[in-house]
């Protein structure tokens, strides 16, 4: 049946839509079940490559580590059969599992396992290092924010700072008259000179606008201490902090070899008079992993900290 066009008194013409049934055409989405990977399947696809990443990153973190510590060891190895007397890594590992079975023993005063030894040398690194800690933040401070202090300080921090720590022991003793106490003195001597001149140093780096803000809204200097000057600079005291404490427990040793006692110096020099080598050297690889622990702690304290950081809390 066709459609007639329709004419109106107007002589407009209207044409119809013509919409046949047969031009319609209706595609269906071809779905292959082959090209269908189940959720699980993928799930588990993405946790394998996960996985494999994962393992990568470790492997090319810790390949280098690993191929050092093999070339130490083979060098080792030439040099105690090259040399009589110096033991080898078996050897050394050997006795290194019979000192570490039994290391909180106690056969006499003198006579202590490796862990007391340990844990007095950083009982001494402790006091010594808070103390220097106690002192030397605010006089970095003192010296940072006023020119006159910093005038006064700054030649007495020239001539003292070169001198070799072990220099001052005889000092401690002298003032003292006890080995202990000498010791934290050593390390006080020697690990608060870090601490002052680098928070002196992050004082004199903060902006001048703040301390100008702080001006005209007449705060105390207190106030500006805890509330400018400590978050700017805190960066620059973690820095000084991570490299006194590397000096403390580097002079540690070489103090307690020569007042005696119980430490970890003392056990070194007892250990070489017994002729002990393997001990010695166990003993200095155990020196080294306290130190980078202790670095290892400062510097992911040292990460939550930045100068931006500061600010924020301004």
């Amino acid at each position: 049946m066709t459609s007639q066009p329709i004419h109106s008194h107007d002589s407009a013409e209207i044409i119809p839509l013509s919409a046949s049934p047969a031009s319609a055409e209706i595609v269906p989405l071809t779905t292959s079940p082959k090209n269908v990977m189940p959720a699980p399947a993928e799930a588990h696809k993405s946790q394998r490559g996960k996985l494999s990443q994962t393992l990568r990153a470790l492997l090319q973190k810790a390949l280098p580590g690993l191929l050092g510590l093999g070339i130490v060891i083979v060098l080792w190895q030439i040099a105690a059969l090259s040399s009589k007397g110096f033991p080898t890594p078996l050897k050394t590992w050997e006795a290194a599992k019979v000192i570490f079975a039994d290391p909180f023993y106690v056969a006499g005063p003198n006579d202590m396992g490796i862990g007391w030894n340990l844990l007095a040398s950083l009982k001494r690194v402790a006091v010594g290092f808070g103390l220097a800690a106690a002192l030397g933040i605010p006089a970095g401070f003192l010296i940072g924010r006023f020119s006159f202090i910093a005038n006064m300080l700054n030649p007495l921090i020239a001539l003292l700072r070169p001198v070799s720590p072990l220099a001052w022991l005889p000092i401690g003793l002298l003032l003292f008259q006890r080995a202990e106490p000498a010791s934290a003195w050593t390390i006080f001597i020697c690990s608060i000179w870090p601490m002052i001149l680098n928070t002196a140093e992050g004082v004199r780096r903060i902006p001048q606008d703040y301390l100008n803000v702080a001006r005209v809204l007449n705060l105390s200097e207190f106030t500006v201490m805890r509330k400018i000057l400590f978050p700017a600079v805190l960066p620059y005291i973690l820095t000084g902090v991570r490299l006194s404490i590397g000096i403390a427990w580097l002079v540690i040793v070489a103090a307690e070899m020569l007042t005696g006692g119980i430490g970890i110096g003392f056990w070194i020099w007892n250990e070489w008079n017994n002729l002990n080598v393997q001990n010695i050297i166990i003993a200095i690889l155990l020196i080294g992993l306290v130190g980078m622990l202790l670095e290892l702690g400062l510097i992911a304290i040292a990460r939550h900290f930045s100068f931006n950081n500061g600010r924020e809390s301004l």
